[in-house]
This record gives structure tokens, C-alpha cells and sequence, in this order.
């Protein structure tokens, strides 16, 4: 039996720790044989001093071993795809991608999780449909995926448990950004769950957990590597924060933008470029034998002839909701927000928007609190945009009108406004390949 304080003290003086010690480690403390508060301190050395790629990869896959896993090849005959997110304000991506996918013919599975912040994650905005089934059993999620070529649930409970455990201590010990332990977090998880082509979708700015480029790079490099070291084939999109992504921002309000997009009714030009080339990218990570300019064209050419937006209402309809835009909630105020000047916008705080939003109730502070479905805000204006006065801003959707007002306050403030008019950004900053 390995002594724990033995292998921390070398983490802490900058040793290595062989993929074995790291096994026992992980597993011991799944287990319960060791206690948190050396996985705590383990986790306070790894802050300070890091992992090496060794290390890192030996870290997932003992993420991986500590709970059951999926084959989904083996179980449907090719290969399944999947798209994460490192989570921003206003990102409904995956519930765009993963319709186009499955219309272009490649089956995409996801387990996602529940947001904790400004705004649900993907299973909140998916719960603000009537009757939506998030909770299922894998083979529910296999057998779906089969007959509609996709599906979104939650993450199965036996799924890397030993990550689950570890990052209950990085949340009270302050060790949540360190880059080698995000990236096993998060490809643990995809590894386990089955999908053998990834695209992550890595947020860069202001709304995003990763600030700078750089920092944005070293994860993205990191997961990129796990992924290789498991043998999946991974694409990294750096992709931009530092506005909202689409219009809206709310549980049901997001689900309503995805459906118009879909229908071909209302495109947010951000939110239609990065789903089709993250849609591109996994289209070329497929069994179909093509790359990913001819990908983003078929993307386009599904959203364009409806069965795109055919394979969102199968999917919805098949996890027992109802896929008609008159079943979601509504607020019982909607407040119009108009601009007072003429000029450019310049900036709009995604997190300061997004943090209106959790005002509202839209998301929630801990993982006990509820959500309000129904609130939450369309923010209309976009960086370069020229405005004029009246134009609109945003729209507040609250359940009160003081609500409403104090978040018309606060959205003035966050959106800047100049006389020049100001260079175009592109959605994605980078790919890694």
C-alpha cells in the first residue's frame, strides 16, 4: 500500500509521480481508503506545481477506470461523436450541433452536466421544455442515439466517480483552475462516455473561465493530448467571449433561439458560424470520409432544406418533450430596452450579462438553488453594430416589473457605445488540430 503523504511531499518539492502512484492515489481515495484531506493537499501540490503529460494522462485514466465506460462503436456499429463546451454566456451551441450532426448522418451522443452561474448549462435550458427526459439509463441513451442519431442526457452516475469526488475538494480548496486538472476532468468524462471523435469548444474572455489566449492554448493543448493519448480524435476551437454568443440568454429563451435558427426564422451570424463549423469539424471526425470544409457545407445545406430542424423536433419528441415554440414558458414581463444615442457598440460585458441574468433567476449560485426557466434577456446589440435612437438593445423578460427595471439599469451600463466604428472578430480565434 502506497503512503499518500509520501507521494504528496513529492508533488509539493516538484517531483513525478509514476502513473501507478497516481492510480493508487485516485482509486484510494475513490474508495474511501484515503481521506480528502490528503487528495486536498495532492490537489493544493498539482495547483503549485503541475502535472506533467505523463502524469496528466495517467490522472484521466484513472478517472476513466474508476467507474463504468461506454463502447459505443461496439454498440452501434461506427463511429459516435461529441461536442463540449467549457461553458459561456449565451452558449446553446450543443443543442444547434447536435441536430445538424445527426441530419448529416452521424450519430452524436452527449452526457452534459447542470450549469452552476449566470445561466443553466445544457440539461437546464433542455428542461425547460415540457416533459423533457434528461435522466436516462445508458441504454436508454444507446438506443436513442440508434433510432434518432442523437441524444443529450445527464451524466450517468457511475460515470468517473473518482472525478466527481476530486472535484468536490478543488471547489473548497480554491485549486479549480489548474490547467492539467480541468483538462482530465473534462476528457475523463468524454473518454468514458464513448465518443470516439470530439470537438471542444474552448471560450476565451470576458465570460469565459479561461481569460487570455494563452491560458485558452494551454488547455486546449492539454485535452488535445489526453485525447490522442486515449485514442480519439479531438479538434480544439478557441472560440470567443467576450460577448454573449447569440441573442439570448435564458434557459427557454435559448431553446427558442435554436429552434428559429433551425427553422431559417431569426440567425444570430456568431451562433450560425460556430455551429456550423464545429458541426464541419465533426462531420470530418466521422466514419463519412470527408474533411471539414466539405462538413460546414453540409451543415449549411441541412439548415437550409429543414431536416435539420425535422431532427430537432424527432429528438425532442423522442426524449418526451414538445418540440412547439407555444409549449415553452413564458415570462409575465417582457421589457423593451431602446438606445438613447447614435453610434457603435464597442464592447458588451458577457459577464456582467450574465450576471443580470442569474439576477433574474436564470441560473443559480449553488447546485441546490432552482431555476426560473422563463426569464432571462435578449441582448440585440452586437460588437460593431451601428445603432441609432430607439433602436432596440435588449429585451428583459422578468417575472416582476421591478426586476425588470433594475436589469434595463444595469444592461446600459454594460453595453459601451462609440462614435468609431469598430473592427470585425471572427467567432473562432483558433483551431488546434
Amino acid at each position: 500500500m502506497i503512503r499518500p503523504a509520501e507521494l504528496i511531499e513529492r508533488k509539493r518539492n516538484g517531483g513525478e509521480l509514476t502513473p501507478e502512484e497516481i492510480r493508487e492515489l485516485v482509486l484510494g481515495h475513490a474508495s474511501g481508503e484515503i481521506p480528502d484531506y490528503q487528495l486536498a493537499a495532492f490537489c493544493m501540490a498539482v495547483y503549485f506545481r503541475g502535472l506533467t503529460a505523463v502524469e496528466t494522462l495517467a490522472l484521466t485514466e484513472a478517472f476513466v477506470q474508476s467507474g463504468s465506460t461506454l463502447d459505443l462503436r461496439a454498440e452501434l456499429g461506427r463511429a459516435v461523436v461529441d461536442k463540449h463546451s467549457t461553458g459561456g454566456v449565451g452558449d446553446k451551441t450543443s443543442l444547434v450541433v447536435g441536430p445538424l450532426v445527426a441530419a448529416c448522418g452521424v450519430p452524436f451522443g452527449k452526457m452534459s452536466g447542470r450549469g452552476l452561474g449566470h445561466t443553466g448549462g445544457t440539461l437546464d435550458k433542455l428542461e425547460s421544455i415540457p416533459g423533457f427526459r434528461v435522466e436516462l439509463s445508458n441504454e436508454e441513451f444507446i438506443e436513442l442515439v440508434r433510432a434518432v442519431g442523437v441524444a443529450i442526457i445527464g451524466q450517468s452516475p457511475d460515470l468517473v466517480p473518482a472525478d466527481k469526488r476530486l472535484y468536490a475538494l478543488r471547489d473548497v480548496t480554491a485549486t479549480v483552475d489548474s490547467i492539467p486538472l480541468i483538462a482530465a476532468s473534462i476528457m475523463s468524462k468524454k473518454i468514458a462516455a464513448g465518443a470516439e471523435g470530439i470537438v471542444l469548444d474552448v471560450k476565451v474572455g470576458d465570460g469565459a473561465f479561461m481569460k487570455s489566449l494563452a491560458d485558452a492554448r494551454m488547455l486546449a493543448e492539454a485535452m488535445l493530448e489526453l485525447g490522442r493519448g486515449a485514442g480519439r480524435e479531438v479538434v480544439c476551437l478557441l472560440t470567443d467571449m467576450d460577448q454573449p454568443l447569440g441573442w439570448a440568454i435564458g434557459n427557454a429563451l435559448e431553446v427558442d433561439e435554436v429552434r428559429r435558427m433551425l427553422a431559417g426564422e431569426d440567425t444570430p451570424p456568431d451562433l450560425f458560424s460556430l455551429a456550423v463549423q464545429a458541426t464541419g469539424r465533426l462531420l470530418a471526425l466521422s466514419d463519412l470520409g470527408i474533411d471539414a470544409e466539405e462538413g460546414t457545407r453540409r451543415a449549411e445545406q441541412v439548415l437550409d432544406d429543414g431536416s435539420a430542424l425535422a431532427t430537432f423536433s424527432r429528438w425532442i419528441e423522442a426524449q418526451g418533450g414538445d418540440p412547439a415554440p407555444e409549449a415553452l414558458p413564458t415570462a409575465p414581463v417582457v421589457h423593451e430596452l431602446a438606445a438613447d444615442d447614435e453610434g457603435f457598440v464597442a464592447e458588451i460585458s458577457a459577464l456582467g450579462l450574465g450576471r443580470v441574468a442569474l439576477e433574474l433567476g436564470a441560473g443559480r449560485r449553488t447546485k441546490d438553488d432552482a431555476i426560473d426557466h422563463a426569464v432571462g434577456i435578449r441582448c440585440f446589440a452586437k460588437r460593431g453594430d451601428a445603432l441609432a435612437p430607439g433602436q432596440p438593445l435588449a429585451e428583459i423578460h422578468a417575472r416582476d416589473k421591478e426586476s425588470a427595471r433594475r436589469a434595463a439599469e444595469r444592461i446600459r451600463e454594460l453595453v459601451t457605445i462609440t462614435g468609431e466604428p469598430q473592427p470585425p472578430r471572427p467567432i473562432v480565434l483558433e483551431t488546434l488540430v
